[in-house]
């Protein structure tokens, strides 16, 4: 089961690093990344498929998973133009608001929602 890690840590120099080398460390492949936040403090939205290696590593690295939720990865088999807007409009025809997207490794696309299995019966997931 995919899930989204939150690492918060201070906007310095090697901070990415430290969080990436903690989780390879564990022998877990990261799948996705993004950062949020240009002031003091930002926010690293992870994607891992071992939630509980990856946390435990960090945890040994002094840095702390704040939140971790499941999301939907969908494998995107046709790269072009669209792909992102069908989709987003199949989330909203089926009226469930998203909170959270970011693009995968593999022409993945990763979405975050409160309604998880509302999204996932609009993705065809199961």
């Amino acid at each position: 089961m995919p899930m989204d890690l939150v690492i918060e840590v201070d906007n310095e120099p090697g901070a990415l690093a430290r969080v990436a080398a903690a989780i390879s460390d564990a022998g877990v492949n990261i799948a996705a990344a993004t950062c949020i936040g240009a002031a003091e403090r930002a926010e690293l939205h992870i994607l891992v498929p071992h939630a509980e290696a990856a946390k435990h590593s960090l945890s040994i690295s002094h840095l702390a998973v704040t939140r971790e939720r499941e999301v939907v990865v969908v494998d995107v088999t046709e790269d072009r133009p669209g792909v992102l807007a069908d989709l987003a409009r199949a989330i909203a025809k089926a009226g469930v608001d998203l909170d959270l997207v970011y693009v995968a490794t593999h022409n993945r696309v990763v979405f975050g929602s409160a309604d998880l299995a509302g999204l996932k019966q609009a993705l065809h997931q199961n």
